[in-house]
């Protein structure tokens, strides 16, 4: 029996060699991941780009579709046994039912396989016979990605970015307060560390509903089976000079290293490290509505999103990829469907800005990004109305509050960003010259012909840009 469980361990062991090589060799896989910021619906464009996937006919922008060498489509059992599966069935239920409402967000890692058999295309296409490409979706939650910036800061460093960052926002000043009397060289107390965790934690939700996005660290606001660790209880608190043995100081210092060290490295040293390609959802819309300080809070995460995808020397994620790099990016800002197509070049165009100086720190190389302005799911129809004589380009839905029609118009997007922009580096705390707008939308209902997905703006030429040249 003990030999006979050795040999089927080790002709498993055999088999899953030969799945791995087969895959490497003849099927290639493309590992993209999906990630977001605050609202910009992960589950939804997921949901979406597979179904659109599965059936094509609204799928002109990807080559391969359009030319008709995407011969099936299926889904297959993800390779990761120890990841959760993407409930697609659920969530494409919820879109697509009698009933339609958006489904509920994803607070965790999770994956998906779709399996793709493609016809070649080329001079040699009719000596070669079909191939499957895998493309294995990876889905997890934004903040995790901006956790990666922790990696390169002491606890020092990060309390007084932090505290110099938040300080003037309303949501931050019940912390601020409760810092303001706190004496960090004094002995250590439990009962004030989770006093200054949970308030902190308090304020990363409230920014975080405010439109903000320097959110981290991330697992406060998803703790999971975290909660109530020490590895979560720390907080930033004014610090100078050296770190007395037992003081607060001392122990939170500790505490955002073992977070660092047990939290942030296995999630990038297992999952990330193995992407391929990237999309990086982006509720744009509403940080403009938010004002100038999202604007600029955004600005920021953008650079340092870019920053954790540079390969550098002696940087943690040159090491942990062994100079592996994502091959392609996108930032996408969602929720197109929100402004008539007239409005979509400028936001798109400030899309550009919010990454250019991204790229530029960066100094990116060897990998290609871009920015356009996408709708996952169209919620909405176009109209024109008159308003004082003038004619108003407006989109129509049902509102998600009310379940009432309305047409909306949200304000006119500069066609420079600049205008935005500039008052967002000076810290303006307010638009002057216009009064942006956003409104809840709920799914439309749909009657889908056979072989078309759900209604969307630029999936498809958001999945050519990110798998096409694959294909």
């Amino acid at each position: 029996m003990v030999i006979t469980r050795i040999a089927d361990g080790i002709w498993r062991q055999i088999e899953a060699a030969q799945d791995t090589m087969s895959e490497t060799l003849f099927e290639p896989v493309i590992r993209l991941g999906v990630t977001g910021l605050a609202r910009s619906g992960k589950t939804v464009f997921i949901t979406s780009l597979v179904a659109n996937l599965l059936n094509r006919g609204r799928m002109p922008g990807l080559l391969a579709a359009s030319e008709g060498r995407i011969e099936a489509a299926f889904l297959q059992p993800q390779p990761n046994d120890t990841l959760p599966r993407f409930d697609y069935e659920t969530h494409l239920a919820a879109l697509t039912g009698k009933s339609p409402h958006w489904p509920e967000s994803t607070r965790a890692i999770s994956e998906l396989r779709l399996s793709l058999k493609v016809r070649p295309n080329g001079l040699l296409a009719g000596l070669k016979g079909l191939r499957t490409v895998h493309l294995d979706i990876v889905d997890y939650p934004g903040e995790w990605l901006l956790d990666l910036g922790l990696m390169n800061q002491s606890y020092e460093d990060w309390s007084a970015e932090t505290l110099s960052r938040i300080k003037d926002r309303k949501s931050a000043k019940e912390f601020m307060e409760l810092i303001g009397k706190v004496n960090p060289l004094l002995e250590h107390e439990e009962s004030l560390a989770q006093d200054l965790a949970r308030q902190f934690a308090t304020y990363l939700k409230a920014a975080r509903g405010e439109g903000f996005s320097d959110c981290t660290p991330g697992r406060f606001l998803l703790p999971g089976d975290l909660a109530g660790s020490p590895v979560l209880t720390f907080a930033p608190i004014p610090v100078e000079g050296s770190a007395r043995r037992g003081s607060l100081h001392r122990e939170m210092a500790r505490r955002f290293e073992a977070y660092k060290q047990r939290v942030v490295q296995p999630f990038f040293r297992d999952h990330f490290a193995r992407i391929d390609r990237q999309i990086v959802l982006v509720d744009a819309l509403g940080a403009i509505h938010e004002g100038p300080q999202a604007v600029d809070d955004l600005r920021q995460a953008m650079r340092e999103i870019l920053n954790a995808f540079r390969p550098g020397r002696n940087s943690f994620l040159m090491n942990l990829l062994g100079g592996k790099r994502v091959e392609k990016i996108l930032f996408a800002a969602t929720k197109a469907d929100h402004l008539h197509h007239s409005q979509h070049g400028k936001l798109s165009a400030i899309m550009e800005a919010l990454i250019r100086e991204a790229r530029d720190h960066a100094q990116y190389v060897g990998a290609g990004t871009a920015a356009m302005a996408i709708a996952s799911l169209r919620a909405t129809t176009e109209a024109v109305m008159e308003h004082d004589g003038t004619p108003l380009n407006v989109v129509r839905g049902t509102l998600l509050d009310t379940g009432k029609e309305a047409a909306f118009y949200p304000g006119d997007l500069p066609s420079d960003p600049a205008h935005l922009l500039n008052p967002a580096r000076g810290g303006a705390m307010k638009w002057l010259d216009q009064d942006y707008q956003v409104m809840r939308f709920a799914p439309a209902p749909l009657a889908l012909r056979p072989g078309d997905g759900p209604p969307h703006i630029r999936l498809d030429r958001a999945a050519e840009f990110l798998i096409g040249d694959r294909l």
